[in-house]
């Protein structure tokens, strides 16, 4: 069964329908990304419940998803539902399907850790984004000292190490990678998840960039 991952505006109009109580744009959505609920299941799982039952909790997330996604944040459909889907199958592979909780009240306890999770993922892949427009050398420094890739993170004094050079030189690189990172036209996308966007914050930026200029001009 394929998993359908485009969100196109015929998509973006039946969520809206949907989201205002139509059943028939709410199931077609349903049936359109069918194949997403069977992915989560069966890479999640069984845990001792049968395989129908778990298909019905994780058409419960898909209908968390529909009924909270919005396609302006920027997100992957697939991603966010993904990890919805996700936690509803993990609770009923939890509980054993033993528990009879109450629906609503599982999902209120779960919104908050899938908000987070669903953020936290979006933040990552926007930060990798913009590192990797940076040059070679520095995004390589930016990976290693942050802990982009395993292993690490690294001290400046350990990537001198590893690269034979001072301490003071891998610090000026540093400070360099994080001038351009600070960039608005780089930064936009995870300013904007980090709620970093205001004009504050990108003059506080553009001030970091020139103070940092200046310290350069000033070095003998």
């Amino acid at each position: 069964m394929a998993i359908v991952t485009a969100w196109d505006d015929k998509s973006v109009g039946l969520l809206a329908c949907a989201q205002a109580g139509c059943p028939d744009c709410l199931e077609a959505l349903m049936r359109r990304h069918a194949g997403l609920v069977h992915a989560v299941v069966r890479a999640q799982g069984m845990g001792g419940i049968a395989y129908e039952e778990l298909i019905q909790e994780g058409r419960i997330g898909l209908w968390h998803a529909i009924q909270h996604f919005d396609p302006e944040r920027g997100a992957s459909f697939a991603n966010y539902a993904w990890v919805v889907i996700r936690y509803q199958v993990w609770y009923a592979t939890r509980s054993g399907g033993q528990e009879q909780n109450d629906e609503a009240d599982a999902w209120l306890e779960m919104a908050d850790e899938i908000e987070e999770d669903w953020w936290r993922w979006h933040v990552r892949q926007a930060l990798l984004e913009v590192v990797g427009k940076l040059p070679a050398r520095l995004e390589r420094l930016i990976r290693l000292a942050y802990g982009l890739d395993e292993p690490g993170p690294y001290s400046l004094a350990a990537i001198a190490r590893q690269w034979g050079i001072s301490r003071e030189r891998v610090r000026q690189l540093h400070n360099d990678a994080l001038l351009q990172l600070r960039l608005p036209a780089l930064s936009m996308r995870l300013r904007s998840l980090c709620e970093q966007d205001s004009r504050s914050a990108y003059r506080q930026a553009i001030s970091l960039n020139r103070a940092w200029q200046r310290s350069q001009r000033r070095r003998p």
